[in-house]
Formats: C-alpha cells, structure tokens, sequence
C-alpha cells in the first residue's frame, strides 16, 4: 500500500484509515512472531535498515516508506519491540529501495557499529 492510497482510503470512508492499519499491523506481528520464534533479537536503541522490495519503479520511495508505523506497531503488537520511543528507534534508520515483481516485501535489519559508517 501506498500512502496515497491510504489518504484516499482514510478520505472515502470514515473507518478506511483505520481498517487498512488494523490489517497492516496484524500483518506485520504474523512475520514478527514467525521471527522470534526462528530466534531473531534486536538491541533497540541501534539503526535499523529497511528494505523496501516494491514491484515497480512508478511509485515514489517515500510513498512506500511511509509504512514505518505498520511495521513499528506490529513488532510491538508482537512483543518484539516494547515501545516505538525515541530511546528504542531514536537512533534512527535507513530506507533502501529494490525491485522485487515476484515478491514485494520489506526487510528490517539492526545496524552494527561497522554498517553505520
């Protein structure tokens, strides 16, 4: 989803908004629980990179990344992640973008010391 099409879906009804995020972040806490259980851990307070696999060019990257607060949400939802604060994400984080037509998704990586240089 695109932020576009979550500001004409907020603007066509008044639950849309809404729905599309409930469904987005129960999304995000499937992955994030499947994870944990394949014993992925961050130490919050490190960047984080995402990366964005989208299925073409035409949309803008920052239409895409506007779903930072899915994924925040859902890793909380999940218990991966206690609060989405400054002192957990302060630290900040990277977008990268790809193309992927057979498999849009996003990849949240925890950045080490070496990979913030």
């Amino acid at each position: 989803m695109t932020l576009n099409q979550y500001i004409q879906s907020e603007r066509g009804s008044r639950f849309g908004g809404a729905k599309i995020k409930k469904q987005a972040t129960a999304t995000v806490e499937m992955f994030v629980q499947r994870a944990m259980l394949d014993g992925i851990t961050f130490e919050w307070g490190h960047p984080l990179a995402f990366d964005w696999y989208w299925y073409d060019h035409r949309t803008d990257p920052d239409n895409i990344a506007f779903q930072h607060k899915f994924v925040f949400d859902g890793m909380m939802a999940a218990g991966f992640l206690d609060n989405d604060n400054w002192d957990r994400v302060g630290a900040g984080y990277t977008d990268r973008f790809y193309i992927d037509k057979v498999n849009p998704r996003v990849e949240v990586y925890e950045l080490n010391k070496e990979e913030q240089a």
